[in-house]
Formats: structure tokens, C-alpha cells, sequence
């Protein structure tokens, strides 16, 4: 005995049903609720630099959640990472994970090694340190002049972590804080550097195939389009810089090492934003002021940011 619908007449087979009874024929379908557009899923793939299986991170939104992914991961803790390098697991300062990442970027992370102490003397007022942070809380060492206080310090790499000065612990202090700190030491008074190094691989362990580099290693993105990571807010997808806006970043950058000891590529950028966005090297100096206050840029710097961004030796009026 075949079962009826509540007029007497069998749900067509097959057909849609609404709260277990069947539609009348020709009536329409209740529209579905129009779904939220989905953000793309971003998955990036990643390793630890001295050498661990391949680990695939996603969902998130600034440089301290992108840490705790990959130490979840890894099953390690996020204050483990030093820094991050992009494509390659080398102490590539070129490669340094920034505020942008490339789609097809393969990261590495840098996790902490061995600790040691350094004595040093100022015998001048510059050490010769250009000094990068992580975004994260750890300042290290980006670059070291040739002929340096600090380049004939052979315990001194690049890449070291400042951990502390004369036992006063700068582990969350900001780039040009600790580059402050520094440049206001007293001369001819030596002082105690402690640094983490990044720890390394055994002997290139690892490295067994042929062509002898990591997985990514060399790899350069195929698509225009970066997650850029931001401080505040969800990061976004955007396309990639012109080449006209990465030498004007790099311009800018060379700027901030030059007045201030530090390199920042996302800071550079930032900065070029602001100044394409001013007529004027006063109207840069107030928006400069405005986001950029804790930084205390001088006025030559400014002017030199504007020129440098705005009218490029080279350029034909």
C-alpha cells in the first residue's frame, strides 16, 4: 500500500520536500539563503629552518598569529621564533619575512640557538649595527658595517637576537628603540651585549638531493598577488608592489639605516605611501607625526623621505 500526501496524491518521486510533505507540481522552491561570500583559504607551507618535516599553516592576520601557527605546528612556543626568511632557510636578511607575503612563498622559521654574551667598547659614537625587528617582540641584527666596532667582533653575527644590554632585557622593545639605546651609550665605557643566535642545522642536514637546497629555496612567486599583514585589522590580498614603489621602499630604507640604524621594509613602504599622498614635505612631516609619532623622525629625514619618494635623482621633470 503506497503512502499518500495530505491532498490525496503521491509525492512526485524524487521531488523536493518541505517539512516531509511534498511540493504541489510547479510550485517554486523556496530561495536558499544567498550564502556569504568565502574568504579564499590561504595555505602556506613551511619549515623550521635547521631542518623539520614540511608543515602547512592558514587564518592569519598579523606576523604574532602567523608565529603561533607555525609553532603549533612544530609544537614548539611562538617566543621560540627569532625571524622568518622567505624561500630560503639560510640567514638571508634579503629574505626576511616583511609585511607581505608572496602566494607562493615557502616560509622558514628561525627558531632560538645558543646564547652567548659580548663585551664591547665604544671607541666611537657609531657600532656599525643596522638593527631589523619581528614584529613580534625580538630585535636582531640585519646588517654590520665593514670596518666596524662591531665587525671585528667575530662572535657577532647576523641574524643574532639582542636579548639584553648590560643585563637590561630589551625583548619587546621596538627596532629604533634598542637602536636609541644603543647610540646613547657613553663612549670609551664597555658594556655587556647579550644575543641569541638562530639555531643551526647539523653539518647542512638536509640537504640531500641533488641540486642541495630545501624545498622553496630560490623559488620566486608566480602571481603578482600578496597577503599583506597588518598590525590592526584582517589581512588582505593586494596586488603586489610596482617596481617604481619597490625602488622608492628601498630608497626609503636605505634612508632609515643611514639616520637611524634601522631597516623596516613594511615601515619603508608605509612611508612611501604617506609621502605619494603629500604635495608638500611639511603636510608628509604632520601624517608622518600623526601614525608615526614614537619613531620622533627629524626634519632633514622627512625632507629627505619626500625628495626621495617624490622627485628621484633620474627623474625628468
Amino acid at each position: 500500500m503506497q503512502r499518500v500526501g495530505r491532498h490525496g496524491r503521491q509525492p512526485p518521486e524524487g521531488g523536493p520536500m518541505e517539512n516531509g510533505v511534498g511540493q504541489e507540481p510547479g510550485t517554486p522552491e523556496p530561495a536558499a539563503p544567498r550564502a556569504a561570500r568565502a574568504r579564499p583559504r590561504l595555505v602556506f607551507h613551511t619549515q623550521l629552518a635547521h631542518g623539520s618535516p614540511t608543515g602547512r599553516i592558514e587564518g592569519f592576520t598579523n606576523v604574532k598569529e602567523l608565529y603561533a601557527k607555525i609553532a603549533e605546528v612544530f609544537d614548539i612556543s611562538p617566543t621560540e621564533i627569532l625571524f622568518c626568511t622567505l624561500n630560503t632557510h639560510k640567514v638571508d636578511m634579503q629574505k626576511l619575512l616583511g609585511g607581505q607575503i608572496g602566494l607562493e612563498d615557502f616560509i622558514f622559521a628561525h627558531v632560538r640557538g645558543e646564547t652567548k654574551e659580548v663585551e664591547v667598547t665604544k671607541t666611537e659614537d657609531a657600532l656599525g649595527l643596522t638593527i631589523t625587528d619581528n614584529g613580534a617582540g625580538y630585535a636582531f641584527i640585519k646588517r654590520i658595517k665593514e670596518g666596524s666596532i662591531i665587525n671585528r667582533l667575530q662572535t657577532v653575527c647576523v641574524g643574532d637576537s639582542i636579548e639584553a644590554i648590560n643585563d637590561h632585557t630589551i625583548v619587546g622593545c621596538r627596532h629604533y628603540e634598542v637602536a636609541r639605546m644603543l647610540r646613547e651609550l657613553p663612549r670609551a665605557q664597555p658594556f655587556t651585549l647579550r644575543l641569541v643566535q638562530p639555531k643551526k642545522a647539523f653539518d647542512m642536514i638536509g640537504q640531500r638531493t641533488r641540486t642541495g637546497k630545501s624545498p622553496g629555496e630560490g623559488r620566486v612567486a608566480s602571481g603578482k598577488e600578496t597577503l599583506r599583514l597588518r598590525t590592526q585589522g584582517p589581512a588582505v590580498l593586494e596586488e603586489g608592489p610596482s617596481p617604481s614603489e619597490e625602488e622608492a621602499a628601498r630608497r626609503v630604507d636605505d634612508l632609515l639605516e643611514s639616520y637611524m640604524g634601522i631597516r623596516d621594509s613594511e615601515l619603508a613602504s608605509t612611508m612611501v605611501e604617506a609621502a605619494k599622498g603629500s604635495p608638500s614635505v611639511a603636510q608628509l612631516a604632520q601624517g608622518l607625526d600623526s601614525v608615526l609619532g614614537e619613531f620622533a623622525f627629524p626634519q632633514e629625514f622627512v625632507a629627505e623621505v619626500w625628495a626621495a619618494v617624490c622627485h628621484p635623482k633620474g627623474d625628468k621633470e
